[in-house]
């Protein structure tokens, strides 16, 4: 692949793709010490950056008419990618998904006109079957990331990039099976060797983070974050090289903070990201890096095909994160007018309850005792603090809790 190869990818793409927003933050660059910018390709075409990729590759045979249709395996944003590649080319296209996805995500890629297969109960089982149906419809099957055409294509976000911001000083890329932080990280050091590029992982999926620090192919034996989308066990081998060579490190963040930048997302920004688009910019706001002080930052944001199913899951743990919503459980006596005084407190302290369960079940209470297990909204930690620190100065024996605020438990 040559620098080459990315310029002709962005001459395919200029009259398909959006030359999707570099938005300044504000309220982030405060939050991270540095100079925000928000690369919105949660706005482009099929809702990812994943078209540059597909429609590039399969520009490509179409103009060769090497293959009579494409064949692709995905239950995500590859899937919308190469179907509506497809049909804008004038192919028919097939893509193999697991039995288990999400009627959603079927619809929405029937709707680009592909057909639709449903085979095998993992990623996996649909990889080879796409791999049958592609020989014996002699089509192409188009790899979501380890290929040179597809990399080239995902190049293009950092043509963009510099061509918005010359003097930017870093870009951070959320990363699964490599395809778009290779072509950025590449694209990037052929232009400017001196602009920095990160990637980023879940903090449980982290494949192309142990083959960096490495400098080897590393597979890992499962996968365990809520972004779907970059929960990638096996990443490329062309990806992995090009990464090892052009990258400048790896980060990796946990799910709360995933989960609590897409609040941020939504609440300061106004933006519906899914959660692998919001890994670029939770490294950010984390400072997992003292090298991004005060530097401009792109965080590439991804993609914004979140499961609507799924969607107030993510939001629930995000406000729990964030300390916007806190469940406690207190030893309460199993006598008139005990769970009022409770209510007094909270009413006082301005917590608004939206669960409330008694718990008769312990071997520890005593005979007229129970446990009362409630779920309230807050403002932030110290908010959710103060509400305990009343309770307890009224009398009432707090028990320990996984979503307590951080401070809170002791």
């Amino acid at each position: 692949m040559t620098l080459q190869d990315v310029y002709k990818a962005k001459e395919r793409l200029e009259s398909v793709t959006h030359t999707t927003e570099l938005e300044y933050s504000e309220t982030f660059s405060k939050a991270a010490k540095a100079q925000i910018f928000l690369k919105c390709e949660n706005r482009q075409k099929t809702g990812s950056f994943k078209v540059r990729g597909a429609y590039n590759k399969i520009s490509k045979i179409a103009d060769e008419k090497s293959a009579k249709c494409v064949v692709a395996s995905s239950a995500g944003n590859h899937a919308q990618g190469v179907a509506f590649a497809a049909r804008k080319l004038g192919l028919e296209s097939y893509i193999i998904m697991p039995l288990s996805t999400p009627i959603a995500k079927i619809s929405a890629t029937e709707n680009y006109g592909a057909n639709v297969i449903l085979s095998g109960e993992c990623y996996d089982d649909a990889y080879n079957k796409a791999l049958e149906i592609a020989k014996e419809k002699n089509g192409l099957f188009v790899h979501p990331f380890d290929d040179e055409e597809v990399i080239a294509g995902q190049g293009t976000v950092a043509l963009e990039l510099m061509e918005q911001m010359p003097d930017l000083d870093a870009v951070i890329v959320p990363a699964g099976g490599g395809g778009l932080l290779a072509g950025v990280a590449f694209t990037a050091k052929q232009i400017n060797p001196k602009l920095k590029v990160y990637g980023v992982q879940g903090e449980r999926a982290d494949a192309i983070r142990q083959s960096y620090l490495s400098k080897s192919h590393v597979s890992t034996s499962g996968v365990y974050t809520i972004a779907d989308g970059i929960a990638v066990k096996n990443p490329g081998v062309i990806t992995t090289k090009i990464i090892n060579e052009y990258a400048d490190g790896i980060f990796t963040v946990t799910d709360d903070e995933i989960a609590s930048t897409i609040i941020q997302l939504l609440e300061r920004a106004k933006q519906v990201v899914e959660p692998a688009g919001a890994t670029s910019l939770a490294a950010a706001l984390m400072q997992k890096s003292d090298e991004l002080y005060g530097k401009k930052i792109a965080c590439v944001l991804s993609g914004g095909n979140i499961d609507v199913g799924f969607i107030h899951k993510i939001i629930e743990k995000g406000l729990v994160s964030r300390g916007r919503q806190m469940k406690f459980s207190l030893v309460l006596s199993d006598k008139p007018g005990s769970l009022e005084k409770v209510s007094s407190i909270l009413a006082r302290e301005q917590a608004n309850v939206i669960s409330v369960q008694y718990d008769r079940m312990s071997t520890e209470l005593g005979l007229n005792e129970t446990i009362l297990h409630i779920g309230c909204e807050l403002s932030g930690f110290e908010h959710g603090e103060k509400v305990i620190r009343k309770l307890k100065e009224n009398g009432f024996d707090i028990l320990p809790h996984e979503q307590f605020p951080a401070h809170a438990k002791s």
